[in-house]
This record gives structure tokens, sequence and C-alpha cells, in this order.
């Protein structure tokens, strides 16, 4: 072959080799990463996941999300070796130039995708954003790298996720019920048996063991006039008999109940609501919205909040089944008033302490250490529901709106709100200690 050929071919293929090492992401937009939380959110409401396995789908998929991004920036330090068990993942093929944005939000969905259920439910959006990648002109090798990173640190994850003993726990023993004094018994109108009796078995994220936190031991059961008990009980009952239209707005906004069942004769309906873990996402896509807050900073914001929420539901599950307490409304109805019932549904779970009280105590701490103690905005969560919206001053108030709302609601003790509370509260500011003050 003439030499002018080789020449001809060797330009054009240079002429074809293309430079991305200036290439700037085009998925930098944080509201999109807003919306991809939203969509998991969504189907984890339409598919009726009890709140402590949300919060299980929030976090692994939000972990993946940072885990992605940690790689690509130096100032955000890996999770690897600061959180349970979760080893060093692979880092990008040199020379491959990948958007690290575009790779946070398809490891998102394909971790999202599989710890929910039906099979395939996000990969639609997975695909959509995709296509968004083309119709921005992204490169397609570019496009190429950037997913197949995303899926070496999904898989990475879901291996990771396997060790946590929810498979082992599916087959567990379900909770024994006996009538003793004091204890637990299922409540109307579906008479559950105790969910998730095993979740402490659980392994946690942050948490040294599921007692880490105790919140101490509840009163003694002791339905005497004067004692802490009967006062408390009766608080509870006359909360409920004189509710202002104040306190049935908050109770309603932070029912969070996922699967409300109404019962009526012999037809029985649920209706659906974002579980207390799913409320907590949206606020934090709200507030991260509000602050102003760049890509990155909110897939942390969201990435370490999920883990609160999750180790909070270990804690917390931890010192219901080892109380075993009675929820009021089962006393009200043997003791005093068989006629009485709760503003809300009481949850199928032991009273002490308030689950709601303690995650949302423990999101409270690490959504301040992002955007501090005075960001106030409009929670619009429960809107879609037909419930207006809340004005909220604070991380902390809202937590704090959040316990309150079950004594409202005649579903727990005040002593189960405080007590919840202050566990949360420190099992947050621990997780802030942690990971997020000493980045270093």
């Amino acid at each position: 072959m003439p030499s002018k050929y080789w020449v001809f071919i060797v330009v054009l293929a240079l002429s074809c080799k293309q430079d991305y090492t200036g290439y700037t992401t085009q998925f930098g937009d944080p509201l999109l990463y807003n919306k991809t939380v939203k969509t998991l959110n969504n189907i984890v409401l339409e598919n009726n996941f009890p709140p402590m396995i949300a919060a299980r789908n929030y976090a692994y998929a939000n972990i993946a999300a940072y885990e992605c991004l940690s790689a690509g920036d130096s100032a955000l330090p890996s999770l690897a070796g600061r959180i349970r068990d979760l080893p060093k993942l692979a880092v990008p093929t040199e020379g491959k130039v990948i958007d690290f944005h575009l790779a946070a939000l398809l490891a998102f969905v394909k971790v999202g995708n599989a710890v929910t259920f039906p099979e395939g439910s996000l990969m639609a959006y997975h695909a959509g954003l995709l296509r968004m990648a083309d119709s921005l002109d992204v490169p397609s090798a570019v496009v190429k790298s950037s997913l197949v990173f995303s899926d070496s640190v999904a898989a990475a994850i879901l291996r990771w996720s396997k060790g946590d003993r929810y498979a082992a726990t599916r087959g567990a023993s379900r909770y024994s019920i006996n009538d003793s004094v004091g204890r637990w018994v299922p409540t109307p109108p579906t008479y559950e048996s105790g969910l998730e009796p095993h979740w402490r078995e659980i392994r946690p994220f942050v948490l040294d063991s599921a007692a880490q936190f105790s919140p101490g031991q509840p009163p003694v059961f002791d339905m005497r006039p004067g004692t802490v008990y009967y006062k408390s009980l009766m608080e509870v009952k006359n909360t409920v008999d004189q509710l202002t239209d104040e306190q049935r707005h908050i109770a309603d906004f932070w029912d969070d109940n996922p699967f409300k069942m109404h019962v009526s004769g012999h037809v029985m309906f649920a209706t659906k609501k974002f579980s207390p873990a799913g409320h907590w996402m949206n606020i934090v896509g709200i507030a991260a919205h509000k602050a102003n807050a760049d890509f990155t900073t909110t897939v942390a914001a969201y990435a370490h909040t999920a883990i609160a929420l999750f180790d909070g539901f270990i804690s917390c599950w931890d010192e219901k089944y080892r109380s075993n307490y009675v929820r009021p409304e089962t006393v009200i109805n043997e003791m005093i008033s068989g006629e009485w019932h709760p503003y809300i549904q009481t949850p199928p779970f032991p009273s002490y302490t308030s689950g709601h009280s303690t995650i949302s105590a423990a999101a409270a701490e690490v959504m301040t250490s992002f955007f501090g103690d005075q960001l106030s905005f409009t929670d619009t969560s429960l809107l879609e529901f037909g419930i207006a919206n809340r004005e909220i001053k604070s991380f902390r108030q809202a937590a704090q709106e959040a316990s309150i709302s079950r004594l409202y609601g005649g579903i727990h003790y005040r002593f189960d709100l405080d007590s919840g509370n202050a566990a949360g509260s420190r099992l947050g500011r621990y997780i802030v200690d942690k990971l997020i003050s000493k980045k270093e």
C-alpha cells in the first residue's frame, strides 16, 4: 500500500479520537437527585414496605450514590471502613472519563431496584437517565464508562447488603403473644402480630450494638391512681378526648402510616401514605433545595440521614421487643372504656419507645449538621394525600412535632416519646461525630 494511504489512515484515526478530559457533567442539578429519590419513595409507598424496611431501601440506594461521588471527589470521604463491614470499593479505571453525577444516579436506581419489588420497578427510570444523557449530547464513551463504573459500585453495595441478616430474619419466628399484665397484644382493627420482632438482629451501619443507646426501662405498669403509669395513661385518653384543630393537624401530618386499614363490617380497604422514613426522605429534599445545596451536598445529606433512620429503627426495635410494653388503646378499652378509640391507628408493635420519636430525633441531628438549626421551610410532603402543609422552623422542631403527634394521635404515652427522643438524639449526634464532623 502506498505510503500516502497510510498517512491518510493515521490522520483519519487521529481525527476520530476525541479527548473528553475537559468534559463537564450535565447531571449536576440536585433537583434531579431529589426526583430520583422521590421515585423510589413512591415505589416503596405503593408496595406497602413497613417503616424499617423502607429505611433499609433508602439507605443502601443513597450509600451507592454517595460512594460514586466519593470516588470522583477527594473532599468527600468514602464510607468504606467507617460503617460496618463496608469494604473499599473499586476505583475508576485509569484513563476513563466518568460523569460521577450520572454514575451516582444510575447506581442509586440500580440498588433501589434490587432492594424493592416488584422486580424491575425502577429500570424504566434507569433507561430514562440514559436517554437523558443522549439528549444532552453526553459523549457515548463517557456514558459507557459512567455506566460501567456505576454498575460496579451498585454490585459491591448489593454484595455488602446481603450480610446484614435481612434475609435470615425473613424466616425467623413470629412474635409470641400472651396476656401477661402490661404486655403488648395485637390491637384493632386488624389485630396483626408484632411487626419485625427480630429487627434488632439486623446489622447496623454505625451502632456498635443495637443496645448502644438504650433508652432505659419504662415505668412499671400500675393502674393505681397517682402512679406514673396511670397518670400517663389518663393523659393519653384526656388528650384525645379534647383535641384542638391544630393538634389534629399535627397528628394527621405526622401519622405516616404506610398502610392504614379501614374496617366497616365485612368491608376492608387500605389507604397509603409515606412511612416515617419516607417522610424524612422528602424533608431532606425540601430542605436541601431551600438551602440551595449543590448536588454533592444533597446526596451526602440524603445518605447520612438514611443511615440515621436505619440505625434508629434498629435501636428502637431493640427495646420494643425487650420491654414488650402494652399500648394505651388496649388498657383504655379493657379497663376504662370499650368505646374509646385513638385518633390515628395504632401500629402493630409494642409501645415503648416511640419509633417516630427515635428516628426523627436522629435524622434531625444529622440534618442540623448539614444545614444548621435555623433553616425554616414549608413541608409539603403530605399535600398529595390531601393534608395541608406545615411550616417548619428547624429540624429539631420537626422532630419534636413528629414525636408529640403520637400523643395527640393516642397511640403512645409521653414517656415513650421522651425516651425515644433522648435515645434518637444521642444516636444522631454519634453519627455526626463519627461520619460527618471528622471527615479527615
